[in-house]
């Protein structure tokens, strides 16, 4: 699969992502099914921001490194864009557990920097 099809079909997950999140935000009342509203809340958040990290990080991966092997890019851009979706859902975790603050999402920071410092480090080898 080349690599305009992969980002075409990342694209259309993403839209219809984005889609699904918005349904869910006007149609579902988190007051009377709390649970299935916060489960489809958070998936459909989360495939819609690993999408969308996934595509803007290959671009600007593509748009710093240019003459170089896109396979390469596909696979970094996958895995931040996970990283910063895991990022971005713990601070709201957090924030409607009531636990958010400035050191706590400084650790989930700090913890995800860590995991992706590993996998840069297996790379050079």
């Amino acid at each position: 699969m080349t690599h305009n099809k992969y980002l075409a079909f990342v694209g259309v997950a993403g839209l219809v992502s984005w889609i699904a999140w918005f349904i869910v935000l006007n149609k579902l009342n988190p007051f009377e099914s709390t649970a299935l509203a916060l489960i489809l809340f958070f998936l459909s958040l989360f495939f819609a921001l690993s999408c969308t990290f996934m595509i803007v990080g290959f671009y600007f991966r593509m748009w710093l490194n240019k003459n170089e092997i896109y396979s390469n890019h596909l696979a970094i851009a996958f895995r931040q864009g996970i990283e910063l979706t895991v990022i971005a859902l713990g601070c709201v975790l957090f924030l409607v557990l009531g636990v958010l603050n400035w050191w706590s999402g400084f650790l989930l920071i700090l913890c995800v920097s860590l995991v992706e410092f590993y996998f840069v480090a297996r790379e050079t080898r």
